[in-house]
């Protein structure tokens, strides 16, 4: 029973970590490393990438994907909405300004805490998570490629982040 858990909990962690993902309606089930996910998500990409977080976390053989896309009211578009919408698309300026800082202990807690769901940092690892402002530095060694690139990509996905500095060795 311990295990089935664990491997639910990590998958609920792992969506409600990932920015790309809304958790609200996804309900998880697991029964021996065979998960299903059900309810609905408010776009296909969502679709996607729940399915993608899933596959992620350690002890994961099977993801059942049977989420439902539902799109909220205001997103539903027929033809002649979306030629207008396409003909609108000219000129697009980016005034986009994000201004809050990483909070340092929340950034290093939650990128710790998905290496763990991963399963790919051994305990006995040197990987340090150092935040300083909106950046992130990473250091410390890693065994392969693999562990490289999930260490870089949970610092990237954790909020408030807006740059990662890449000290790691990879001993090989």
């Amino acid at each position: 029973m311990g295990r089935t858990k664990d491997i639910r909990e990590a998958v609920e962690a792992e969506l409600g970590f990932d920015p790309l993902v809304d958790p609200a309606d996804i309900a998880v089930r697991n029964i021996n490393g065979d998960v299903a996910l059900n309810g609905t998500v408010p776009s296909y990409p969502q679709y996607l990438e729940a399915a993608a977080a899933a596959q992620r976390v350690s002890g994961v053989k099977n993801v059942h994907n049977h989420l439902e896309v539902v799109l909220p009211p205001g997103d539903y578009r027929d033809d002649a909405m979306l030629t207008t919408a396409a003909n609108n698309v000219r000129n697009v300026r980016d005034d986009i300004e994000i201004g809050y800082d990483a909070d340092p202990a929340g950034v290093a807690a939650g990128v710790q805490d998905a290496l763990d769901r991963y399963a790919l940092i051994a305990d006995d690892s040197d990987v340090g998570v150092y935040t300083s402002g909106n950046t992130v530095t990473l250091t410390g060694h890693v065994r392969t490629w693999a562990e490289h690139d999930a260490v870089v990509g949970a610092a990237w996905m954790a909020s408030g982040v807006s740059d990662v500095r890449d000290d790691l060795d990879i001993t090989g």
